[in-house]
């Protein structure tokens, strides 16, 4: 009898260690699509972008309790008087605020999560954003408030990112920068764009120095500014800045300039621009990560990653609101350590907190009579439960008092809305919309669009 040699037996073990690997890849590529998956991805989406509050606890009015409403131990509902119908979590209650009437109107083309918004006069420009975990648009759809309808829809660059996007307007020219490129939990790009509004032409920007997910992005005193945001594995909170210097629709410098980096970093804030004073609100720390090895870059739940050092730490929702103090130059530091021993109170005042930690809300605000004005959002995660809570209430920064309230409640709970503002009607679509009155966790990707006679006083 003839025995195999040390080497025909090293070459079949060879073998049949890429056979398993093969399978595996396929196994996963296959279980991806499975109904199995879907309902993975919907724990997922019930957790998308988990956050933890680190700032002061905000004090907030605690709905009234007869003795069989009060909770028992190990329980996580309670009844809010105050917003009839709903269960909440006990965490962060439901404010209390007007009931206000709303009309529905005609649905979006498609449904979005994590997409981008500009208005421009009576059309809003509606992009990218997520159909599914696995699939993500690639196109602009047209809203126009004057005869509410949708309308024109046209092709983004293939290069362009599909959500987690900076974009901002000069009232004709939208400046989208950075984001993630593809579904589930895949890589930003650096790639940065210019798109002229009355053409529909597109045109290349400089690329940013590094990709990042889901930045601060505006125009303020000629330049286009974009700050902190994710870092490359999505999770990281990044403080920096940097601006390029545009005049109608041209790009007058080869590359972005370094700047004076923000207090806190991070994705999913609001960052707004009046009366030539640029603000920076609420927003989060840390985010969902492609799961290690995963050949389609699957989200992976934050918690699942703990073990890894490098990746150690909670998502952290923010209350706090930043503006920039003018009179500084923002790029007097020019080296890294520079940077990171100044005094940021020099060039950032804080202002006072949002009535509760809010994220996701990079397209859902507008400004009303010197007021900035939030449209739901993502609040602390149970502590319980841990599942994400989203957020019912409309919230009003008045620029004149510098005080915040809560102006009116929502027809459901919503993150991610796209939002604008026509004619005295407040309008959001697109979004994750909760469970239901009683559920506050994220469920439904929507493209339904509604709208409210909004008054506020200046």
């Amino acid at each position: 009898m003839v025995r195999p040699s040390a080497k025909h037996t090293s070459a079949r073990l060879l073998l049949i260690c890429v056979g398993l690997l093969g399978i595996a890849l396929i196994a996963d590529v296959l279980w991806a699509s499975s109904p199995r998956f879907i309902r993975s991805y919907n724990d997922i989406a019930n957790n998308w972008a988990p956050p933890v509050d680190i700032s002061k606890p905000t004090i907030i009015p605690s709905p009234k309790k007869t003795n069989h409403e009060t909770p028992t131990k190990g329980s996580v509902n309670y009844k809010n008087d105050t917003a009839s119908g709903r269960v909440l979590s006990a965490t962060f209650a439901d404010l209390p605020g007007p009931e206000l009437k709303w009309d529905s109107m005609a649905e979006a083309p498609v449904p979005r999560l994590d997409g981008a918004a500009i208005q421009i006069k009576n059309l809003l420009f509606v992009f990218a954003g997520y159909g599914t975990i696995d699939y993500v648009h690639s196109h602009v759809d047209i809203y126009n408030f004057s005869d509410n309808t949708w309308g024109e829809r046209f092709d983004m660059p293939k290069e362009m990112a599909h959500s987690h996007l900076g974009m901002v307007t000069d009232g004709r020219y939208i400046y989208i920068v950075t984001g993630q490129y593809g579904p589930q939990c895949r890589g930003p790009t650096a790639h940065t764009f210019l798109l002229d509004t009355e053409t529909k032409q597109w045109r290349d920007m400089p690329p940013l120095p590094v990709p990042r997910y889901a930045p601060a992005t505006q125009l303020w005193k000629g330049r286009l500014h974009v700050m902190g945001g994710s870092g490359e594995n999505r999770y990281t909170p990044e403080v920096d800045h940097w601006s390029l210097a545009i005049k109608d629709g041209k790009v007058l410098e080869k590359e972005w300039r370094t700047e004076i980096p923000i207090p806190r970093g991070g994705p999913h804030r609001a960052c707004v621009v009046v009366d030539d004073r640029l603000y920076l609100i609420g927003g989060q720390e840390g985010d969902f990560m492609a799961k290690p090895g995963s050949p389609i870059f699957k989200c992976s739940r934050r918690n699942e990653l703990e073990s890894c050092t490098i990746y150690k730490g909670t998502t952290q929702l923010i209350t706090r609101s930043f503006r920039a103090i003018p009179k500084h130059r923002m790029s007097l530091a020019k080296t890294p350590n520079q940077r990171r021993n100044l005094d940021l109170s020099s060039y950032w005042k804080e202002l006072p907190p949002m009535p509760k930690p809010d994220s996701h809300i990079e397209f859902a605000w507008t400004v009303v009579n010197n007021s900035i004005v939030i449209v739901g959002g993502t609040t602390e995660k149970h502590p319980v439960t841990k599942k994400m809570t989203l957020v019912g209430e409309i919230f009003q920064f008045n620029l004149n008092t510098l005080k915040w309230s809560v102006i009116g409640k929502l027809p459901f709970r919503v993150k991610t809305t796209l939002v604008g503002f026509w004619n005295g009607w407040l309008y959001f679509t697109s979004g994750q919309r909760d469970k239901g009155p009683d559920n506050p966790q994220p469920k439904k990707v929507i493209g339904e669009l509604w709208r409210t006679k909004l008054k506020l006083n200046s």
